[in-house]
């Protein structure tokens, strides 16, 4: 993207909490990203498809090099600075007639981060359609606080919970309709969720969550902390080493001898 495109979409963010990346990452790495999904459902066949979180790329290089990528990083400096580091990434994969909701929410409202600097990139690893429970967002929110997720668990959803439903304004809501490959970034405040995919399609994103090194993720032993741009703060972090490439137990990928 060009500077201008950048500047544009930054300025779409600062106004409405989101903006829009239409063409990020090349067909190949999507590519690899998909058979990483259905590498990561054999591997953990006790799972739903849209629960593989961060827990599971502590020692997945691909997963490391996917979420490091620079083009996926110059995004993130536009928002957080040249000192970036990953706080936690997950796959949402939707299947097809069976994918589970995302009720409205703030992410905010889960993490263990101090100061609450830090900003999502949502990558579509399919086409992210209205049709197959593309993202949905209510513009402008980003500048409510943040508030406590209540429990919801009478129909099944992801996260199993959700922000108060008189907060949602359901008629302002946008879908962030994207390409594979394309990607939306999103603010910690500003409410979002998505439907069902009842479609024959499937709909898999990659939640990426960067944060400055400055802020402190305030559990210990994180299974998802990599300094990946720029400097560490001391005292604050403690980054993981990145994971090295085992054939036979990790995926293969596109440069895997480099990750050796």
């Amino acid at each position: 993207m060009t500077l201008e495109q950048l500047k544009q979409a930054k300025e779409q963010y600062d106004v409405n909490g989101y903006a829009v990346y239409p063409n990020v990452l090349d067909k190949e790495l999507i590519q690899e990203a998909a058979e990483h999904v259905n590498w990561l459902m054999k591997q953990n066949p006790d799972l739903r498809p849209e629960n593989l979180g961060n827990t599971l790329m502590t020692d997945d290089p691909f997963w490391v090099r996917l979420i490091s990528d620079d083009r996926l990083l110059d995004i993130a400096e536009q928002y957080i600075g040249p000192d970036i580091a990953l706080f936690a990434s997950h796959y949402i994969s939707k299947p097809p007639y069976d994918g589970r909701p995302v009720l409205w929410h703030q992410d905010g409202s889960y993490w263990p981060l101090e100061p609450m600097n830090v900003v999502t990139l949502w990558l579509a690893v399919d086409d992210s359609l209205p049709e197959n429970g593309c993202l949905r967002v209510i513009p402008g929110t980003q500048t409510m606080e943040l508030q406590e997720m209540k429990k919801n668990t009478k129909t099944a959803n992801v996260l199993e919970s959700e922000v108060d439903p008189a907060l949602v304004e359901e008629s302002k809501a946008v879908d962030l309709i994207l390409p594979a490959g394309g990607v939306s970034v999103h603010h910690p405040n500003v409410i979002h969720g998505s439907e069902p995919n009842h479609s024959p399609l499937r709909r898999c994103g990659l939640t990426i969550r960067y944060i400055p090194t400055s802020t402190k993720i305030t559990i210990p032993q994180w299974p998802s902390a990599f300094l990946l741009r720029g400097k560490a703060v001391p005292g604050v972090n403690d980054y993981l080493p990145f994971p090295k490439y085992v054939e036979g137990k990790h995926m293969p990928f596109r440069g895997c001898e480099d990750w050796a």
